[in-house]
């Protein structure tokens, strides 16, 4: 029984024989942020970005494609509310943050 002991003792080495240093230790959690941040944070930065400057950039006479799938042309806009006309005579109001794209210019 004494040789498992000792086979889990470490081999009599003496000290910190086997264990890793502080940076050593955290090098996987380093990388692991790394590829997080690559492959996902960074992107969905840039993507909320030109979005923000798509919403900045609406004025009357584009057409738009809300994020619910309605076709328009913005007829008026607030701060907050696009109005966007879906057919003849027929307006409806949406949150500018609904607008998921422009789809090209108005006549």
């Amino acid at each position: 029984m004494n040789f498992l002991a000792y086979a889990m003792g470490g081999g009599g080495t003496g000290g910190a024989g086997g264990q890793g240093g502080g940076l050593g230790a955290f090098l996987p959690l380093i990388l692991m942020f790394a590829i997080f941040y690559f492959l996902l944070i960074r992107p969905q930065q840039k993507k909320a970005k030109q979005h923000k400057l798509l919403l900045g950039a609406l004025k009357k006479g584009d057409r738009v494609v809300s994020s619910g799938g309605l076709h328009g042309v913005v007829t008026g806009l607030t701060d907050d509310v696009v109005t966007m006309e879906i057919a003849p005579k027929v307006r409806v109001k949406v949150s500018r943050g609904s607008i998921a794209g422009i789809s090209g210019k108005g006549s």
